[in-house]
Formats: structure tokens, sequence, C-alpha cells
């Protein structure tokens, strides 16, 4: 045979798939820890569970606030 490397279904020799599941796996990781960081930044500026006062206290906060600066 001419080419003796084996091929899987993919088409591509071993070598290549692992060099794709490494960059497949390092962008994978990267997207993941934005996707967390974002997560925690939106939770930080508007919690999305109510505290011990549920939803109430929140609407009390929100319209302080935009009483002061409408005012």
């Amino acid at each position: 045979m001419a080419n003796e490397e084996l091929f899987s279904p993919s088409g591509l020799t071993e070598k290549q798939a692992q060099e794709f599941h490494k960059f497949f796996m390092s962008g994978f990781i990267t997207f993941t820890l934005i996707a967390v960081a974002a997560h925690v930044l939106v939770w930080m500026w508007r919690p999305w569970v109510p505290g011990k006062n549920g939803y109430t206290t929140m609407l009390e906060i929100s319209n302080t606030i935009s009483q002061t600066f409408l005012t």
C-alpha cells in the first residue's frame, strides 16, 4: 500500500485527531470560563433568586435609586 497510515472514520490520522482534540478542548475551556465569569458578574449585578423578603426588597431598592436620580 502506498499509504500505511490508518485513518479513522473521520478521515484523520491519530496525530491529527489529537491535535484537533487539543484545540477543541482549549477553545471549550476558554468558552466555559468566559461563560462562568459572565454568569458571576450578572449574579453580582442582579441576582435572579430573591432575598428573604422576596422581590419586594428589590423593588424598594430600585424605586429608591430611581427616585434619587430623577429628582
